[in-house]
């Protein structure tokens, strides 16, 4: 299946380190689609690929507050193949995770590899923008508290620890009762696999955005509670309208004037 051939591309929407999102146009319906191009030209690359893949797979269509995977597809060149679970994998698939245990990229040299995820389409947003650009309002931040607590909840549930949360790793989708809020970019986080306790079973590779880390994510050693230290200051975040810009943790604080408008202190 070629991406091209079954959706059509619009405009692109963000771009980070890892991968560019685009919104898209399934042909057959029109429905509208965010699609994420990630690049394989590196182990790192395969691995994130690969966990995202993992973690939306796993949880598919169960919850209102986690992004929605449509179908992720594996280029290599001019061959596109789906992603599949279970124990049967095409060879594309399996290079990919031999790529993660050797630390090379095992797939055809000189070819152009991508994993292409096709997921629902968030038209709000992120929710810092989302946020950020309304009055303060008690009411939106208690929905936003209460769809977000459903959503990790959910999550550590299904043995899934996200280990990146941040209001930008967080989409908006809006309608005619409001906006629900989506979890997304599932690049850094973790499926654990068998009987495991998730508050107790430990990780020890730091990785996440400065400002929302526990402090045991920068000593080495966590668990799941690490996304409630997140929760925590997203919470906070939202109700102070505070955005942070940069790895120093520098904070742009957002104070409204009587008239809507926004003035910057730092």
């Amino acid at each position: 299946m070629e991406v091209g051939a079954k959706y059509t591309l619009l405009q692109e929407l963000g771009r980070g380190n890892y991968g560019v999102v685009y919104e898209a146009v399934q042909k057959s319906n029109q429905t509208r689609v965010a699609v994420k191009r990630m690049s394989c030209i590196a182990p790192e690359h395969v691995e994130l690929a690969l966990q995202e893949f993992w973690a939306l797979q796993s949880v598919q269509s169960q919850h209102r507050h986690v992004v929605r995977l449509e179908e992720c597809v594996l280029q290599c060149g001019c061959d596109f193949q789906p992603l599949q679970r279970g124990l049967r994998k095409p060879d594309s698939q399996l290079m990919l995770i031999e790529s993660c245990f050797k630390g090379r990229v095992c797939l055809p040299p000189r070819t152009a590899c991508y994993l292409w995820f096709v997921m629902e389409f968030c038209d709000g947003g992120t929710m810092n923008d989302y946020v950020l650009s309304r009055s303060t309002n008690s009411a939106l931040n208690k929905r936003f508290m209460v769809q977000l607590s459903s959503a990790i909840t959910f999550l550590h549930t299904n043995q899934i620890v996200h280990r990146d949360l941040k209001p930008d790793n967080i989409l908006v989708c809006t309608g005619p009762r409001g906006p629900v809020l989506k979890v997304a970019d599932f690049g850094l986080s973790k499926l654990c696999l068998g009987k495991v306790n998730v508050n107790q079973h430990r990780f020890f590779s730091a990785c996440g955005s400065d400002f929302y880390m526990a402090p045991e994510m920068w000593e080495g050693s966590y668990t799941a509670k690490a996304d409630i230290f997140a929760l925590g200051i997203i919470f906070w975040a939202m109700i102070e309208r505070i955005t942070f810009k940069d790895a120093s943790s520098q904070k742009e604080l957002l104070v409204m004037r009587e008239d809507g408008t926004y003035i910057q202190t730092i």
